[in-house]
């Protein structure tokens, strides 16, 4: 109780965004996240993306008609693929920071294009893509609004936005930007959510699949899940 009680606090979060800062210019943070891909690749021989599918389309209620002859950015990819199920698109792009790393470990097998940069200064100019998405990506930008800004940019007006996030209140090392269940709304007139659903637990796309919804009215300190199809007006 005494933790939940410090970590409420603005002093506490301060101090959050300052560590976070430093370790972000000592790359301590993609150290990190390399790191548990490198772990994940040990244990499972391959990383595969077979489960992404699912989560692009039906969670969505999208199917691959949606994705037929389109142009689709997947933002903070990872390394397992996750865009390899529709080759139905035009073209498909996997940004992440970690790119070109990922391309050690196996992506360059991929039936998908990654190219290295950040959510906020995405590489690709205004209006490019029919359908962008973050998938457990989104709390791991260091500039949450210049990002939110060019996802907009860069999609078309008409495009779809799919996020699936989690909900937590505390910045850490590999997840800089912390936001509540609110986070919609920093999009702005720009957009319109079509679909928003929030989700108990903390084990993504686990959780997501077991489909129980969040208790809003719990007021216990805890990870949740929200995910949500938007529309560039």
């Amino acid at each position: 109780m005494q933790y939940e009680r410090i970590r409420n606090t603005p002093l506490f979060h301060s101090a959050m965004r300052l560590v976070n800062r430093l370790a972000g210019r000592l790359n301590w943070k993609g150290s990190a996240e390399l790191l548990y891909w490198r772990v994940k690749k040990l244990e499972e021989g391959k990383l595969a993306g077979d489960h992404f599918e699912p989560f692009f389309t039906t969670h969505f209620e999208l199917g691959p008609a949606d994705y037929q002859g389109k142009k689709v950015l997947d933002v903070g990819c990872g390394p397992r693929g996750s865009l390899e199920w529709a080759s139905m698109a035009q073209e498909r792009i996997g940004l992440d920071p970690l790119a070109k790393a990922y391309l050690k470990l196996g992506a360059r097998h991929h039936q998908m294009r990654y190219v290295a940069g950040v959510a906020e200064a995405l590489p690709f100019s205004d209006g490019y893509f029919d359908i962008v998405s973050s998938l457990n990506s989104l709390d791991h930008v260091d500039d949450l609004d210049a990002a939110i800004s060019e996802i907009a940019r860069v999609l078309k007006p008409g495009g779809y936005f799919l996020l699936i996030s989690d909900i937590h209140d505390i910045p850490t090392l590999t997840e800089p930007s912390a936001f509540g269940w609110d986070i919609l709304a920093r999009f702005g007139p720009k957009f319109e959510v079509l679909k928003e659903t929030h989700y108990e637990g903390h084990q993504l796309y686990k959780s997501i699949r077991k489909g129980i919804p969040f208790d809003h009215q719990n007021p216990t300190q805890r990870y949740g899940i929200l995910t949500a199809l938007l529309q560039k007006r």
